[in-house]
């Protein structure tokens, strides 16, 4: 029998969603989706595609470089499918223990096989054998010749942002950072108390099986450890929780909306705080939910239908752009920025590979225009929250200088009494706070909360 024909069809997957990622600019979760979605696959094999891409992605600096160091061929001139065949197979032999090396090693020659041909498979098989021979002794860079260069191959990151990171952070709190940001972020998801209550759901989730714990800071926040497809939980089609980390909770819980009120939250997909202000709001006032994509505006619909919460309206618009319809009208306005998303990289660890340097400088233009433009609708006492998911300075707390430096009618505010005992922070006096995985165990954001003085 052929052995092209006998390719294993999970990692044959896995491998269409990487070649998709690193070779078209596919964004992960959006192709995940597209493969998991279209296919029958048993949630231990869903599991398992998932692992290898996000796993390969997570490591992809580093399996390069023992590429490069390992095969006679320069990369270059290696063929795509072939190339992303390498990493998978680096990735399951060095970095996941429960795949036996003839396993990942005969797997990846089929594959090989497949999509190069016999020479690609020889090639192949030569280049995984020699790295599980050295896989005790990898020949990482000098520490003491080049720090930089030296944690970026040993935690996966480009060079550039070590350096960034190490001027802003130090030696030891980058490499805390560097290490967090390849530990698996926790699923984490919001209990929606307007149908059902916590310990309810939590004996729900338990007779179905799933491993269900007390988020780390927040009451609605609930971990659970063994999530499958959350699309098939009936717990989630009734619409008893919204999947949301606990720092992304605590954007609405600094907004601190009232029912009755008008909310306005300008780049609101998927619509995670959006729903999260409506909650809170008890499903009494308006919530506003903009964003420029249409396709986007879909995903906060739906999740609106499937919580039951009637106050949002949703509405394609560019939050750069001045609505004169709104201007000062507006209790409560968020602004969830646009931003390079360096506080999420244990949940898409291809944001290091898909974003540059050059790329901050575009993004903090595009933020001040945003926040900017937000500003012109809060009304006289009105409050505006300005939130990211990222750790640049230049995105956060200066942003919120410059901004508050050029609109002497905003004021920071403190945000101590609306934050849970063990993340009131100093600069939560302040007005603003700044979380990290490495330190707070939960996704880096930043939020500040401004008030408009009364006239």
């Amino acid at each position: 029998m052929d052995m092209r024909t006998k390719v294993d069809k999970v990692r044959e997957t896995a491998l269409k969603i990487l070649y998709d990622i690193n070779e078209k600019g596919a964004y992960s979760n959006i192709s995940l989706n597209k493969y998991l979605n279209g296919q029958e696959f048993e949630s231990i094999d869903r599991a398992f595609i998932t692992d290898i891409v996000y796993g390969t992605l997570k490591w992809q600096y580093t399996i390069d470089y023992l590429i490069e160091k390992f095969s006679s061929v320069k990369i270059k001139k290696i063929s795509p499918w072939i190339f992303n065949i390498l990493r998978m197979g680096i990735y399951q032999l060095i970095y996941t223990d429960k795949i036996p090396f003839f396993a990942a090693c005969n797997e990846s020659v089929k594959l090989a096989a497949k999509y190069g041909h016999a020479a690609s498979s020889k090639y192949v098989n030569a280049v995984l054998r020699n790295i599980a021979r050295n896989k005790e002794n990898l020949p990482y860079p000098d520490r003491n010749n080049d720090t930089a260069h030296y944690l970026s191959v040993k935690y996966s990151h480009p060079v550039w942002m070590v350096k960034d990171w190490l001027d802003c952070f130090g030696e030891e709190f980058t490499e805390g950072l560097l290490k967090a940001n390849n530990e698996v972020a926790p699923f984490t998801v919001r209990v929606n108390d307007l149908k059902i209550s916590k310990k309810e759901l939590v004996d729900i989730l338990t007779k179905d099986g799933f491993e269900v714990e007390n988020g780390k800071y927040l009451d609605e926040a609930l971990i659970i450890r063994n999530p499958s497809a959350v699309q098939k939980m009936d717990a989630f089609a009734k619409g008893y929780f919204q999947v949301q980390d606990e720092s992304s909770m605590l954007v609405a819980k600094v907004l601190d909306p009232k029912p009755g009120e008008t909310i306005l939250d300008v780049c609101s997909a998927p619509g995670g705080k959006s729903t999260h202000i409506a909650q809170i709001m008890k499903n009494r006032g308006t919530v506003i939910s903009r964003d420029i994509h249409e396709h986007k505006i879909k995903l906060i619909e739906q999740a609106k239908e499937r919580l039951g919460l009637e106050i949002i309206k949703t509405e394609v618009f560019d939050a750069a752009v001045l609505d004169g319809k709104l201007i000062e009208k507006i209790d409560r306005v968020l602004v969830d920025a646009p931003c390079t998303g360096f506080g999420i990289i244990r949940r898409k660890p291809d944001i290091k590979w898909s974003k540059n340097s050059e790329d901050k400088a575009e993004i903090v233009s595009l933020q001040h225009k945003i926040l900017s433009t937000a500003s012109k609708y809060v009304k006289d006492g009105g409050v505006l929250v300005y939130s990211t998911c990222t750790l640049e300075p230049e995105e956060n707390e200066k942003a919120v200088e410059r901004f508050i430096e050029e609109n002497k009618d905003f004021y920071l505010e403190d945000i101590t009494e609306f934050l849970p005992d063990a993340l009131r922070k100093e600069s939560a006096g302040k007005g603003y706070i700044q979380l990290y995985p490495n330190i707070d165990g939960i996704d880096g954001f930043f939020i500040a909360r401004m008030r408009k003085r009364s006239k």
